[in-house]
């Protein structure tokens, strides 16, 4: 139902469903592509395991995505989180409710005991006004019955862009970039982001949480760059 005549954000057509966000014509738009389920890559076929995880081994255990970054998921995401168009939570995390369902039928995934937002440095947060992760987090642990923990997950200080730094320049960066102090002892968590890029501040902040006994981390994301 669309009583007020909501419009989709991409085309700006009268959507049939005002939740949804975006219409079914532009929901074809972002491609379903298989993916390796430990990593996020790209792959030929859905697999739990791919030849990029072995030179790159990721410190989560499975991982759960929309698709890669390309448009017009990567300008919807750009949209959000740099754009301040924090009205897209709820439609975006439709996308990955979706993509988490999907994941639930196919390569049976059990839903964790608890949602974990990346956290953002409290001066990015005060400039940006918002996190982005638990904007999506709060609609998700809505939907799934799961709940939200945006407070045992703290980032320490402030980096900077992991994107065109080395190996060694990224494991600089993030040394004690992350704490966490859980408010309970949990064994199945799931660390939700917008986008994966190189992984390494995902890996800082699972080396954090495998420390204190965790069992499995699942990661939810929006786009795999």
């Amino acid at each position: 139902m669309n009583l007020f005549g909501f419009r989709c954000f991409h085309c700006d057509s009268v959507l049939s469903i005002d939740a949804h966000g975006f219409c079914s014509g532009c929901q074809q738009l972002v491609k379903s592509q298989p993916y390796c389920y430990h990593c996020g890559m790209s792959a030929l076929e859905y697999r739990h395991y791919c030849g990029f995880c072995l030179k790159n081994e990721p410190k989560w255990h499975k991982l759960v995505r929309v698709g890669e970054y390309k448009s017009p998921l990567s300008h919807w995401v750009h949209r959000f989180k740099l754009q301040q168009q924090y009205w897209l939570d709820q439609a975006l995390a439709r996308q990955l409710l979706l993509a988490i369902k999907q994941a639930q039928r196919e390569q049976a995934l059990i839903l964790p005991e608890v949602i974990m937002p990346v956290p953002l440095f409290w001066q990015r947060y005060w400039k940006r006004g918002f996190n982005q992760s638990e904007l999506l987090g709060r609609w998700l642990a809505k939907w799934l019955a799961i709940p939200l923990d945006n407070s045992s997950l703290i980032r320490n200080r402030q980096t900077i862009s992991q994107r065109d730094l080395t190996a060694n320049e990224r494991r600089k960066n993030l040394k004690r970039a992350f704490n966490y102090k859980p408010i309970k002892k949990y064994k199945r968590v799931a660390i939700i982001d917008d986008v994966l890029t190189t992984g390494s501040t995902l890996n800082a902040i699972c080396a954090e949480l495998l420390k204190s006994g965790i069992e499995e981390i699942q990661v939810w994301v929006l786009a795999r760059a």
